[in-house]
């Protein structure tokens, strides 16, 4: 049994991984998915126009050409395998071309080979041929007349580009996978760093509480408890006991450990028959996945035992007794580390032993002691409280401080930050000569001669320190542009807030924000954009001054900390900084102007606080932009509170969005339909209800819906809170109508920026499926602002909006935007007359008149008519007779909370 100690390393040792490059998952995914390949390709081409098939990085297909199988087969005639395999070797085998045409026999035909590489490999190479519908050619110099009628044809312009679109598109992908596959090797790397600090702390905290029992009063078994539980936590197992030989086939428990809620593993403690793994003077290691003979294994099994390890406790050269530790729980491999930081233990264990039974002997005490710690895996040393005298140090710390030894520097090092009255503890030392750092514990106890001494066991954790340091680095820095982060801005402002008010110098914050940024990446694309920001950071990083306070906020926000030793450079920063935006950047072959908004705030004169202060800096940007852009603002207390309040209302607009919409809410308003007056008691059916969103903002309180609607439009933010909406009233229009009190109807007000996205009737129709609803039963209403957009788009999204079984309802009819004719040509079900003809329709015979003639023009088109805001009944007795089919108003009742609005409407509702 004594090779399992050294078969143990092979057997826990990790395998480590590897990242697979690009060109084998590549050739990964076309054997596994082939059809999807192809299909891609064929679509590429077939929208191109082009003709193309790709090659792995050995020159083996991943795909077949695209195109029609006759045109294709012509045009192998001329591109044979030769000139593939000539033109793939020209791209691939060299480091001057990754892309290159040439021309063919055919005037019109030209073959090209575009290579995809990493780094100086290539993953992958795709053959392209382009049949020219605009060829110029020297008619005399071709034998064979172009080719004519073939399904994809191309402009000899429109190819260079599309092979330029083919490559850039591909070396993007291999960027995204290499990032993938070092980030995920980082983040093992950091994840495995972190688990072996974390053991290797653990492991000295307890190797020194238990190396500190040395001077322990109490009794072998009470020492032995301690030691076993200590070690058993460590090890985090279930079971640790101490046993006696005796007889030469029995054995006595000495003591037992068990961990909570484990059952003891011998209840009788005495003539207990011999353990197999017992007798032996090496140590015995047996994981779950030791193989051993029926007998052995019928006798671990029947202790439940699935690991262990059993050590003997040996005393001038005989064995005492022997320590064992088990796992009865899970299954358990030990580690060589596990089953060194035992066998220290046990040492440890052995001189306390060797103590008590020479205790008459100072000398064999000293020595046994001397053998022990000279052993431990630390540095430890001991001196005298009284006199400062060293009266031992161990091999560890003779090796590695031997210049403090001789210098007579260890105490001050090591124990000059120790509080005067603490009796045991630890803290961590820097030793700034060596660049180490270092955790010292340290402990008061007795001598073997019975002196009151100060132990101090000392571990290098540099490792752990570095460690700690880069992931703080991470943790600071933008992983993009280099620059400090938000985080980092924070801490580092405080700092120097706090450093001028002590020094009672000054500082300043700017804020730095991008003019017109997104058209940089909607015009070259995002690659672009980002090259652009790295390029701006490593600029304004460069100002003398602020080399080391420049942080990007996130998107394209900079802020920059003027710090108080900079200060008297403040004009010649910003000077410095307007003059970097004067020059253009160079993007994409091309020269590009980006300006910027800079806003200013001075600390500590115009605030201390961090939060206050960037809100401040940002308040005066945005007063900059407001004023035309490419300016600096400084704040001011006189800057127009609306500015502080819209840039309030979007911050807030921002995080409620990002928390799914949780500060939004849907009142609903009940639409009235077949109403008279009957014995002076107003009869009326109640149909549905308007749905309408309410914001209750948790840092502004409640906003207005007029107020913060059209700002959701013009931030692009309409979208989500329109589809908050519609799910919601969705869900109510579910559940009202499966409650069987009636057929109810929800109208949802559709925003004109929600109405031109691309996936709108998709979305519609999900929230219909999702909620299980009848089309019929959703209402969209839409602004007259519909009808002087893109006539025939709009038109088209309506018809297929309708197609769905969903009616449309036209808002705020009246209101001026809207031609008739336009109306006529779209889609409505419903017209709802705005509220300003309701107002007066009771006493003004223009109001009267404009809502007969709708009534009229709904019937012409099949449209049923609404009229919004009635608020009295002179207002509701001045539309009968009128052929209104829908009335609302607060006549009837106002927006209410959903819950309120059920027991009114729903679950009380009356016909």
């Amino acid at each position: 049994m004594q090779e399992r100690v050294s078969d143990l390393e092979s057997k826990n040792v990790a395998n480590e991984g590897s990242l697979s490059n690009f060109s084998r998952a590549l050739g990964d995914f076309a054997q596994k998915n082939g059809k999807t390949m192809q299909s891609w390709q064929d679509k590429f081409c077939e929208m191109a126009g082009i003709y193309a098939m790709c090659l792995d990085a050995s020159g083996i297909p991943l795909s077949d050409f695209s195109g029609n199988p006759h045109e294709v087969q012509i045009i192998r005639k001329y591109v044979t395998d030769v000139r593939i395999r000539n033109i793939y070797r020209r791209v691939s085998e060299g480091e001057l071309e990754d892309q290159a045409v040439e021309i063919t026999e055919v005037p019109n035909l030209k073959l090209a080979a575009v290579a995809v590489k990493n780094g100086n490999s290539t993953t992958a190479v795709w053959i392209v041929c382009g049949v020219f519908s605009d060829a110029d050619y020297d008619q005399d110099f071709y034998h064979i007349p172009p080719i004519d009628s073939f399904s994809y044809q191309i402009s000899e312009q429109k190819f260079y580009k599309t092979l330029d679109l083919l490559r850039e598109t591909l070396n993007v992908l291999i960027s995204i996978e290499t990032s993938k596959s070092q980030a995920v090797a980082n983040s093992e790397f950091s994840k495995k760093q972190e688990i072996e600090m974390t053991s290797s702390f653990r492991r000295a905290e307890t190797m020194t509480e238990i190396v500190s029992l040395l001077d322990n009063d109490d009794s072998i078994e009470e020492i032995m408890v301690v030691i076993i539980s200590k070690l058993c936590n460590y090890l985090q197992i279930s079971n640790g006991f101490t046993c006696r030989i005796h007889h030469g086939h029995l054995m006595d428990i000495v003591v037992q450990w068990t961990a909570p809620g484990v059952n003891k593993m011998f209840t009788d403690t005495t003539d207990q028959e011999l353990c197999w793994f017992l007798g032996s003077d090496q140590a015995t290691v047996i994981s779950s996945d030791t193989q051993m003979n029926a007998g052995e294994r019928e006798q671990i099994d029947s202790l439940g035992i699935k690991a262990l390890v059993a050590m003997p406790v040996i005393i001038n050269n005989s064995i005492l007794f022997y320590a064992c530790f088990s796992e009865t729980r899970e299954l358990r491999n030990w580690s060589i580390d596990d089953i060194k930081f035992v066998n220290d233990a046990i040492k440890v264990l052995q001189g306390i032993i060797t103590k008590r039974l020479q205790k008459n002997s100072l000398a064999s005490s000293f020595a046994s002691l001397e053998a022990v710690l000279d052993n431990v895996g630390s540095a430890i040393y001991v001196r005298d409280i009284n006199t400062g005298v060293l009266l031992f140090a161990n091999r560890s710390l003779k090796k590695n401080f031997k210049k403090e030894i001789t210098e007579n520097t260890l105490v001050d090092l090591f124990e000059s930050n120790i509080p005067s009255r603490s009796h045991s503890g630890n803290y961590e030392v820097n030793h700034k000569d060596r660049g180490k750092w270092y955790d010292v514990y340290y402990t008061r106890i007795k001598w073997v001669d019975g002196r009151a001494v100060s132990l101090c066991a000392i571990y290098d954790i540099t490792e752990k320190k570095l460690y700690q340091k880069r992931i703080e680095l991470q943790a600071y820095t933008d992983f993009l542009t280099g620059l400090y982060n938000r985080m980092c801005c924070e801490k580092d402002l405080a700092r120097y807030v706090d450093e001028a008010r002590q020094t009672g110098k000054h500082g300043a914050l700017m804020y730095l924000d991008l003019d017109d940024f997104k058209h940089i990446n909607d015009s070259l694309g995002h690659q672009y954009g980002d090259v652009l920001l790295q390029d701006i950071s490593k600029t304004i990083s460069r100002v003398e001054g602020i080399s080391n306070s420049c942080y990007r906020m996130g998107g394209d926000e900079f802020v920059i900390i003027i710090p108080p030793e900079s200060f008297e450079k403040m004009d010649k920063i910003i000077e410095d900084i307007k003059k970097a935006f004067a020059t253009p950047w160079y993007l994409k072959n091309s020269d590009y102007y980006c300006t910027m908004s800079m806003g200013i705030v001075r600390f500590p004169d115009q605030g201390d606080n961090v939060s206050e202060l960037i809100r401040k800096s940002d308040v005066a940007m945005y007063e900059a932009k407001k004023s035309g852009k490419n300016r600096i603002a400084e704040y001011s207390d006189k800057i127009d509170s609306s500015s502080i309040h819209r840039l309030d209302l979007e911050k807030s607009m921002y995080d409620a969005i990002n928390n799914s919409c949780d500060e939004f809410e849907v009142y609903f308003q009940p639409v009235i339909s077949e109403f008279s007056m009957k014995g002076g008691t107003k009869q009326y059916r109640h149909m549905g209800a308007e749905a309408l969103v309410r914001w209750n903002s948790s840092k502004l309180g409640f906003i207005k819906p007029d107020e913060f609607v059209p700002l959701a439009e013009y931030l692009g933010l309409i979208n989500p809170i329109g589809n908050f909406v519609l799910q919601r009233a969705c869900e109510c229009c579910r559940m009202w109508n499966e409650s069987g009190t009636g057929d109810y109807t929800v109208s949802v007000n559709l925003s004109v920026v929600q109405i031109m996205q691309t996936d709108i009737v998709d979305t519609i129709k999900k929230c219909i499926e999702e909620n299980h609803i009848k089309p019929h039963n959703l209402i969209l209403e839409l602004t007259e602002r519909l009808a002087i957009n893109d006539l025939a788009r709009t038109k088209q999204i309506l018809l297929d909006i309708k197609a769905l079984g969903v009616r449309l309802a036209l808002d705020d009819f009246g209101t001026g935007y809207s031609a008739l004719s336009s109306i006529r040509a779209l889609p409505f079900d419903i017209i709802k007359i705005d509220q300003n003809f309701a107002k007066d329709v009771a006493e003004d015979d223009y109001s009267k008149a404009f809502i007969r003639t709708i009534v009229q023009l709904g019937e012409t088109i099949d449209a049923e008519i609404c009229v919004e805001g009635i608020e009295t009944k002179a207002q509701f007795d001045a539309l009968k007779g009128m052929g209104v089919k829908y009335i609302q108003g607060y006549y009837f009742d106002q927006p209410l909370r959903r819950a309120a609005f059920e027991e009114k409407y729903v679950y009380n509702s009356k016909v």
